[in-house]
């Protein structure tokens, strides 16, 4: 496939304004056809005109070194026509335009844009050149010179938000997998523990007791219903129904496990998001427990002291959890963390989950 010839970079900040700057050049180009001149200066800046034009759509190719040998090549060709060319200051202010492209620091760019001018100036002291064929290039290479390094300024700070922006998105995708893995993880995980207790209680019934086995097996279509919906909810980020639907629900199913199980609740307040978190911290510790514990016993105390700090506790008499922190424990502490509360575990007799969080201001508890 044949590449493209381009005159410009693939930019969509320059458009077509590198055009619309060439009208300058018009002036020095027109010089020898309103003024009495000879052939070879004709010529002559027919040719200035055509290397001006490659140096300036080189220039915009290149950054650092090789843009300020053009800029000083482009203040050369100015040099050299000034004295005889009453057009030829444009060339200042085109070496002037490029200044703030050879550097990101704005003090170089500044230093070649007084270079530049320094030397319209010097010359035209040197020779006497009336004002009015010089100062008009010695004004607009100031102001153009300005406004770009101005532009390029902002196009550099534009290009960091870009930058930042885009980093935004990446990790905003990046944490929504993970809450949806975290979400799945325990949605899953507990219902699927249900399910399978619910099924080897049908199992063991269907024998001795087929109505009471009929009855464990619409539960499990029950749950494996209520689980869907629930997978559904966690896509898009809803996830919990309430804490006391959960604390029914952990009853349920510690119960059908064969686990005795004790709730204690008094009148803590939570926002929201803060029972959304807990919510999901229930299921996930009981799901614990239904695996990995083999406890006899299991208590859930949610609690609020004199100094609004609330505690959620859940602990078993079963074997104590001593490993690594699965994908479940991570969550939760993720979960707890954001919202400014602590997260322990400990393990000498049984396991004992707590969760502690701080205090409601009077904002978000209204």
């Amino acid at each position: 496939m044949k590449r493209r010839f381009r005159l410009l970079p693939d930019n969509p900040e320059l458009g077509w304004t590198p055009w619309a700057w060439l009208i300058y050049v018009v002036p020095f180009v027109a010089s020898p056809f309103y003024i009495n001149v000879i052939a070879p200066y004709t010529a002559a800046t027919i040719a200035a005109t055509a290397v001006f034009l490659v140096l300036y759509f080189t220039g915009y190719w290149h950054r650092g070194g090789r843009l300020l040998a053009i800029v000083a090549a482009i203040a050369g060709i100015g040099a050299l026509f000034l004295p005889i060319n009453p057009g030829a200051a444009v060339f200042f202010i085109f070496a002037s335009s490029f200044a703030a492209s050879v550097s990101a620091r704005t003090r170089t760019a500044v230093a070649i844009i007084a270079t530049v001018c320094a030397v319209l100036i010097i010359e035209a002291l040197m020779l006497g050149l009336h004002p009015f064929q010089w100062g008009w290039g010695l004004v607009f290479s100031i102001l153009i010179g300005a406004l770009n390094v101005h532009h390029a300024n902002a196009s550099r700070m534009n290009a960091k938000l870009r930058m930042a922006q885009h980093e935004i998105e990446h990790l905003a995708k990046v944490a929504e997998r993970e809450r949806i893995a975290r979400d799945l993880h325990d949605v899953v995980g507990h219902t699927l523990s249900l399910i399978v207790l619910k099924s080897e209680l049908a199992s063991k019934l269907a024998d001795r007791d087929l109505a009471k086995a009929f009855v464990e097996i619409q539960d499990v279509e029950r749950i494996a219903r209520e689980a869907l919906t629930q997978v559904r909810a966690a896509l898009t980020g809803y996830r919990s129904a309430g804490l006391t639907r959960e604390l029914e629900s952990a009853q349920e199913v510690l119960r059908t496990a064969g686990i005795d199980v004790e709730v204690t609740r008094t009148n803590a307040t939570f926002t929201a998001s803060e029972e959304a978190v807990l919510s999901l911290a229930v299921r996930e510790a009981v799901t614990n427990v239904l695996r990995h514990s083999q406890a006899t016993a299991c208590a859930i105390r949610i609690a609020e002291d004199a100094g609004g700090t609330r505690t959620l506790q859940v602990s078993d008499n079963g074997t104590a959890t001593r490993g690594p922190r699965g994908l479940g424990l991570r969550g939760m502490q993720e979960r707890v963390s954001a919202l400014g509360g602590t997260i322990a575990v400990a393990g000498d007799r049984g396991t004992q989950v707590s969760i502690v969080l701080p205090p409601l201001s009077a904002e978000r508890a209204s």
